[in-house]
């Protein structure tokens, strides 16, 4: 009997060491590309720039200081209000869309023309709007074949246009996970609330958005942090008075070349957006424990 059960001891040690060796490659991996340029920023932001760019190693808390700058605080705040605004439009969009595709027959045709956009380069999709919102672009030209204006309008270089084209970027991010979440979603509990006397939207309201939360703060993480530290689209579709943090980075970069100011707005960058993580999946998980409460009260 001891000489039958060793072979199996033996294999669930060798099972629970390679467990080791199968997520080894996947640590170096994140150890190598991930944690050490975040350490690199982190060490930048607290040298001073070089004469010619670059750093020099000397310790210094310069680059923070300078984020005083009333210029860049402007900048960061309208980063912030142009990133939330841009992610609340994207969630109540992709509320309706996530919720028509669960309850759709043609759910995998509606997933193929959701992915669709990801086969296209990011690049190609902004000139695609810059074409289309031009001065000679589609919508001017339309509205002038068709006699609603006579001149054209701007309708690029705007804060209007850069949340447009964001919230079109990053709308697929927040339609997957939404209908992922109510795609399991007990529809029979909607007809119950409706038969107890609540009407459709109140329903919709007491009933299904609670129960979805969990791709919601989904929906918020995949749209808010790219959004918050987008570059090309504020660049290419922005003006003067659409600058985001993104931006003032790559200046910082290539023009000012100064690598620790540039480092030390990454890192509040990766503050902000590690604290709505964070907040995130605080308020994530107090919602499961209110929701198993609730569950063992009933039972």
């Amino acid at each position: 009997m001891k000489a039958a059960k060793q072979p199996g001891v033996r294999a669930a040690l060798l099972k629970r060491n390679l467990g080791i060796v199968y997520s080894g490659p996947m640590t170096v991996w994140a150890s190598v590309f991930f944690l050490a340029p975040l350490l690199i920023i982190v060490v930048y932001s607290f040298l001073k720039k070089g004469l010619y760019g670059g750093v020099t190693p000397d310790f210094s808390f310069d680059a923070y200081i300078a984020l005083k700058n009333p210029n860049i605080a402007v900048i960061a705040v309208k980063t912030l209000l142009i990133s939330l605004g841009s992610t609340a439009i994207t969630i109540l969009i992709a509320l309706p869309c996530g919720y028509f595709m669960a309850r759709s027959k043609y759910q995998t045709l509606f997933l193929m023309l959701i992915i669709i956009p990801f086969w296209t380069n990011f690049l190609i999709r902004v000139y695609a709007w810059m074409n289309i919102l031009g001065n000679n672009g589609f919508l001017n030209e339309f509205l002038i074949q068709s006699g609603l204006i006579k001149n054209y309008i701007h309708f690029l270089y705007n804060q209007n246009t850069v949340v447009l084209v964001l919230v079109y970027m990053y709308l697929p991010y927040a339609i997957l996970p939404l209908y992922s979440s109510i795609d399991k979603f007990d529809f029979s509990l909607l007809e119950a609330a409706r038969d107890l006397g609540a009407t459709t939207l109140q329903a919709m309201f007491k009933v299904l958005l609670p129960n979805v939360r969990s791709g919601i703060y989904t929906a918020f993480l995949f749209t808010f942090i790219p959004i918050f530290g987008a570059y090309a689209v504020p660049l290419l579709v922005g003006g003067k008075n659409s600058y985001m943090l993104g931006n003032v980075i790559a200046d910082q970069l290539t023009k000012s070349r100064n690598w620790p100011l540039a480092s030390a707005i990454s890192m509040v960058l990766t503050l902000v957006t590690t604290a709505g993580v964070i907040s995130m999946l605080s308020l994530q998980k107090r919602d499961e424990r209110r929701l198993g409460k609730s569950k063992g009260g009933k039972n």
